[in-house]
C-alpha cells in the first residue's frame, strides 16, 4: 500500500475544521496535523493509501464551499513522499494520533465498499 500525503489550505480557522471533518468521513484516512501560517491560513494534513487520500481531497474540497467566508486556497497530494519529509515537516505519523491510524484500518465509512 502507497502511502501517500494529503494538504488542503484555506483561509479561517472553520473552513479548515470543515474541511477536515469531511477528509476523514469521506475515506479511510488518518488527519495527522494542521499548520497554523498566519493572516488566517491554515492547512490541514492526512495519511493514508493514495486513492483514499485522493477522495478525502475531494471530499474536503467541496466541504469548504460550505463554510461562509471560507476560502480554499491551495490543495496537493504527494504519493510516497520521501522519508526525510516526514523527519522535517509535520507530516508523520504521531504517537497521539496512531490510535485513529488503527482504526482507520478496522473501519470503512458508511456508503464506501
Amino acid at each position: 500500500m502507497a502511502i501517500a500525503v494529503g494538504m488542503i489550505e484555506t483561509l479561517g480557522f472553520p473552513a479548515v475544521v470543515e474541511a477536515a471533518d469531511a477528509m476523514v468521513k469521506a475515506a479511510r484516512v488518518t488527519l495527522v496535523g494542521y499548520e497554523k501560517i498566519g493572516s488566517g491560513r491554515v492547512t490541514v494534513i492526512v495519511r493514508g493509501d493514495v486513492s483514499e487520500v485522493q477522495a478525502s481531497v475531494s471530499a474536503g474540497i467541496d466541504s469548504v464551499k460550505r463554510v461562509s467566508g471560507g476560502q480554499l486556497l491551495s490543495h496537493h497530494i504527494i504519493a510516497r513522499p520521501h522519508e526525510n519529509l516526514e523527519y522535517v515537516l509535520p507530516i508523520r505519523y504521531t504517537e497521539a494520533v496512531e490510535q485513529f491510524r488503527d482504526s482507520v484500518n478496522a473501519i470503512r465509512p458508511m456508503g464506501r465498499p
